[in-house]
């Protein structure tokens, strides 16, 4: 494998230059020192010059020291942040009220794009690799989560600002920001570097007492008011909830969506006939009262889960279609490269799964799937890694874990856990509630087994003895292997008898309640506990991240006095909110019946297509309709024209019933019959065809330099001023100097929404207008 350039490494010149500089400052400052030490007047010329020349010096030195930004989706957040609130993506929720930190409301295009990446997950997951799918509650009872381990263990480390206790943070974060700040030092050295990386993937696996030591050791403080922390304390994360009237029944709102498919792996199984392996997946919201939720969409209280269990047999973990994803490469880090505090690693799937670095084909298989889930939904590859546990961060029950984490404007995100459990769920559960929960398998070949039971006179006599406890006293002594029984037995029959605690309950057991027989059976079938393959996705950071990767702003129009950003999402066919937007040129053409008919005919073939789209017939000029548009990240424009409606006495009669087509990257456009735009819109959103490919077949419509920016289109009148001038370049600078093309625009549009008496009028009054402002 190959090791990738690293942006977030800084190149040894720059230390070198630092350390020039500082030998600079230092020689600069010892030659002004001897020459004050000289009694030199003040304006002595060789004084002053050295005076320049050290504070020139410093200056270069405290612009070569400051932190280097290298990740490249800062620069844009602004600029993206505004677009998601004005534009409705999302925004806080109870916004009227103040808010409430960690829950967010998702606005018309958000709701969508949230919407169809869940839809491609389901289609790229569920129905390409034939999965179960259920929906399960999300309020679980105490017993269940108790079990599973949440109750106990499901926590993060917090602080608390020693003199103001209102102020929580997440002490594993602040660890996180110290760390990602000082590593944008350009003065640290390699030994700095390398510790500092090591400690920053290492946050999530330190122990309360690590953590709050390395919280010291950098001297980390309250991020708002400078006091010092409290040492870290376990929070547990869940929402309590009382159960019923009464409140007697105590209750959660879940913390994963996993857990309602391990209390329903049985039912599931019945439904694949028994067979393995086979996954289950379910998707939904899920809770976690996070200490202090910042970051946006990142850290929410209430956010959607996509997860599969994915069960397999425990000793037999190929998996058949691995061979197709082998050879795709990706950027890893597997846990001795992190130890290290050396960068990540490109490699393909096959290569980690053969060398050991990925524990099995199966979980190969799903790093290798979420990869391309991700691609699809708008990620580009050279963000995305796959950062595999510490050893110290993983759950004991974990075979292997790995996390896909996504490179975003705050840092690498984790977004997806995609994780070896092992059978410790499914175990758990059928040893609390004492329901079989094992598969079976039919041997090749028979086998001869012994078995150990109890006589029927112990077990007459345990219903005698225990009564209602009966039950679980049978099924504690007939779970025992034959090892174990027998052991049991000949203990208690030297001892005469001993205490066992089943269930938290105590029972005496007496020689004649143990006295098991053994005989040997052949066996056709074998009993296991399925392992389980777990890839969570985080849906919420996969949309943060499909947003951050798809954002871009248009070059400037030099001519553009007003300087605007021209803010541009672009979005996937899959993820795109809407797949196109249906505009008149202008209101001349929005006002035909012509173009009514030809809209109503779009709409009701869009439907039939089950294609999102939107109508934009407002009087602003199409470059501004364009531009709106391309930050909504829709990817397709229809546009009907006067050519469409047939009312171009200069066009080709053929024309008439056509429409133009506008892809928003490159902002060309072809000319399609109204019938077939459509079909052609549905094959793009589904990949069938690509851009290129519509080019080929249909005449491409030629733009303006100012069209293709998302500026105004001529009208006619501007047209024939143009016509009128000397040439067509001189005609077109002159337009574009003065704005005449947009000017004349508004003005007709204005006018067309108004209908005057007098349009001749009503324009002549909004030219003077314009001309005292």
């Amino acid at each position: 494998y190959k090791a990738p350039h690293h942006h977030h490494t800084c190149p040894f010149r720059t230390m070198a230059t630092i350390a020039e500089l500082q030998q600079q400052v230092k020689d600069a400052g010892e030659k002004v020192k001897t020459l004050k030490g000289e009694k030199r007047d003040k304006k002595d010329p060789e004084l002053v010059a050295a005076i320049a020349s050290l504070m020139d010096l410093k200056k270069q030195l405290e612009e070569a020291s400051r932190p280097v930004e290298t990740n490249p989706f800062v620069s844009t957040r602004a600029e993206l942040d505004d677009i998601a609130k004005r534009r409705f993506f999302f925004r806080p929720a109870f916004d009227i009220y103040g808010g409430t930190a960690g829950f967010y409301t998702y606005g018309p295009p958000g709701a969508a794009l949230k919407a169809n990446i869940i839809a491609l997950w389901r289609r790229h997951f569920i129905i390409e690799e034939n999965l179960l799918e259920i929906e399960d509650p999300t309020i679980m009872p105490h017993e269940v989560l108790k079990t599973s381990g949440h109750v106990d263990r499901f926590n993060d480390f917090m602080v608390k600002d020693t003199l103001q206790e209102d102020k929580f943070y997440r002490a594993d974060k602040l660890l996180e920001e110290e760390l990602e700040n000082r590593l944008k030092l350009p003065t640290i050295s390699e030994a700095e570097r390398t510790q500092y990386q090591k400690d920053l993937l290492a946050a999530d696996a330190f122990s309360k007492d690590e953590l709050g030591a390395k919280l010291k050791e950098y001297g980390i403080k309250a991020p708002e008011t400078g006091n010092e922390l409290t040492d870290p304390y376990e929070f547990n994360l869940m929402f309590p909830t009382p159960i019923g009237p009464s409140g007697m029944l105590q209750g959660y709102l879940r913390p994963e969506t996993a857990q309602g498919i391990f209390l329903n792996y049985k039912f599931c199984a019945e439904q694949n006939s028994d067979k393995m392996p086979f996954g289950v997946a379910q998707v939904g919201k899920s809770y976690r009262n996070e200490i202090a939720p910042r970051g946006g969409l990142v850290r929410q209280r209430e956010f959607t889960q996509a997860e599969i269990e994915f069960f397999v047999q425990p000793g037999d973990k190929k998996f058949p279609k691995f061979a197709s994803l082998a050879d795709l490469e990706l950027q890893m880090l597997p846990s001795p490269i992190q130890l290290a505090g050396q960068n990540m690693v490109t490699m393909t799937v096959g290569k980690a799964v053969a060398d050991g670095i990925i524990a099995n084909e199966t979980l190969g298989y799903f790093v290798a799937r979420t990869a391309q889930f991700l691609f699809l939904a708008g990620i580009k590859k050279e963000h995305l890694r796959f950062r595999q546990h510490l050893p110290t961060e993983m759950a004991h029950y974990a075979c292997d874990c790995w996390d896909a984490e996504i490179e975003v404007s705050t840092g690498w995100m984790e977004t997806v856990g995609i994780a070896d459990r092992s059978a410790y769920d499914l175990t758990v559960h059928a040893q609390r509630t004492k329901v079989d929960l094992c598969a079976q398998e039919k041997l090749e070949t028979p086998i001869s087994e012994e078995v150990v039971y109890l006589n029927k006179k112990a077990g007459a006599l345990l219903g005698k003895d225990f009564k209602k406890d009966a039950v679980a006293v049978r099924t504690f002594l007939e779970s025992l292997g034959v090892a174990e029984a027998k052991a049991l037995q000949e203990e208690v029959k030297a001892a005469g008898g001993k205490e066992v605690t089943i269930d938290g309950a105590t029972f005496k057991l007496t020689p004649d309640h143990c006295s098991f027989e053994t005989k040997t059976e052949t066996k056709h079938y074998r009993n296991y506990t399925p392992h389980v393959i777990e890839p969570s996705f985080g849906i919420d950071r996969v949309f943060t991240a499909v947003l951050e990767h798809s954002y871009y702003a248009r070059p400037q129009d030099p001519d553009d006095k007003e300087k605007i950003v021209r803010g541009v999402l672009s979005l996937t066919p899959d993820s795109a909110p809407y797949k196109t937007i249906i505009m008149p040129l202008d209101q001349r053409v929005g006002s035909s019946d012509k173009y009514l008919d030809m809209v109503q005919l779009l709409r009701t073939q869009l439907s039939e297509h089950a294609l999102n789209y939107k109508v934009d017939d407002s009087g602003a000029s199409i470059g501004k309709r364009y531009a709106r548009n391309d930050e909504l990240g829709i990817p397709l424009a229809i546009t009907v024209d006067f050519d469409s409606i047939g009312t171009n006495a200069e066009a080709n009669s053929t024309l008439t019933g056509t429409v133009t087509l506008r892809e928003r990257d490159t902002c060309t456009q072809v000319r399609i019959k109204v019938a077939e735009v459509v079909d052609v819109i549905a094959q793009l959103s589904t990949r069938k065809l690509s851009w290129p490919d519509v080019q080929k077949r249909y005449v491409e419509q030629k733009n303006t330099a100012s069209e293709a920016i998302g500026g105004a289109k001529g009208t006619d009148a501007a047209e024939s001023a143009a016509a009128g001038s000397e040439s067509k370049k001189e005609a077109e600078e002159y337009l574009s100097k003065h704005k005449l093309t947009e000017v004349l625009n508004e003005m007709v549009n204005k006018t067309l929404a108004d209908k005057p008496d007098d349009p001749i009028a009503h324009l002549a009054k909004l030219m003077a207008d314009k001309a005292k402002m």
